[in-house]
């Protein structure tokens, strides 16, 4: 059945492998006897894995059977079977007591023999099933208590981690610069421009009136400058005006006395 609902491919795929292990299994050496005999089924020692058979047939899966032997103990634990097993019960005591005797399938007389055998019977299967289901149960309280645990040791070390971390910036925030120390020390940066714009303004002050003073006495200087030169001007025509007075003089009295010395021609 499961080769079946297998595709095709798979199935040509799987047709070799089977080929070659049951070469194998031919190539084998048969085990014998110390004694050199071929062993027999019973010579099978206990220590050697059996191999599983070819033709074991499983009518259902344990995970299947114990499904049921969950469901019917559930169901068993329902007010549904307790009514119904009461009913049960009241009606088979009802009819083996009141109808008449050949209709009587389990008489009175023989203590409800097929009665007791049923109820015996039921308890019988319903203990080991109730026993299995407990089992499942436990197995699966098992499993998940160990998933718990290890998803508790996961929170734990993650928790660990995020502590740790939380701690480390903690620590990193202490060297960092808050909010208000940055405003405390932008206060006292714009303080100092001001000052400093202040004293820079009275320096700007101080060199526009040095500038002004210099611009003054430039003014003067030149003053005193156009003074000194219109005075030189005047000397020098002052002078220029003696020279030609000595000049014009000095022609006059050599040409007469030339003119008294040179004969008459």
């Amino acid at each position: 059945m499961a080769d079946d609902r297998r595709p095709r491919a798979e199935v040509r795929r799987a047709e070799p492998r089977r080929t070659e292990s049951r070469a194998a299994e031919a190539r084998r050496p048969e085990p014998r006897r110390p004694d050199g005999a071929p062993r027999t089924k019973k010579d099978v020692s206990l220590d050697t894995p059996r191999a599983r058979g070819r033709g074991s047939f499983r009518l259902m899966s344990r995970e299947t059977f114990g499904a049921g032997a969950e469901a019917f103990a559930r169901f068993m634990g329902t007010p549904q079977f307790l009514v119904g097993m009461t009913i049960f019960c009241g009606v088979w005591l009802a009819w083996n007591s009141l109808a008449p005797v050949p209709l009587q399938f389990d008489p009175k007389a023989l203590n409800y023999t097929l009665l007791t055998l049923i109820l015996s019977l039921q308890a019988s299967y319903a203990a080991p099933l109730l026993l299995l289901a407990e089992n499942r149960s436990a197995d699966r309280d098992r499993v998940e208590f160990e998933t718990d645990r290890q998803r508790a040791e996961r929170n734990l070390a993650d928790t660990e981690y995020l502590t740790r971390e939380v701690a480390s910036l903690r620590i990193a925030m202490r060297d960092m610069a808050t909010r208000d120390f940055i405003r405390s020390e932008l206060r006292d940066l714009v303080g100092d421009l001001e000052d400093h714009k202040d004293d820079l303004e009275r320096r700007a002050a101080d060199l526009d009136a040095r500038a002004a003073d210099l611009e003054e006495r430039e003014r003067r200087l030149q003053e005193l400058l156009d003074r000194i030169d219109s005075g030189a001007g005047s000397a020098r025509d002052a002078g220029d005006g003696v020279v030609d007075d000595s000049g014009n003089g000095s022609g006059d009295g050599a040409g007469s006395a030339r003119t008294d010395s040179d004969p008459p021609a």
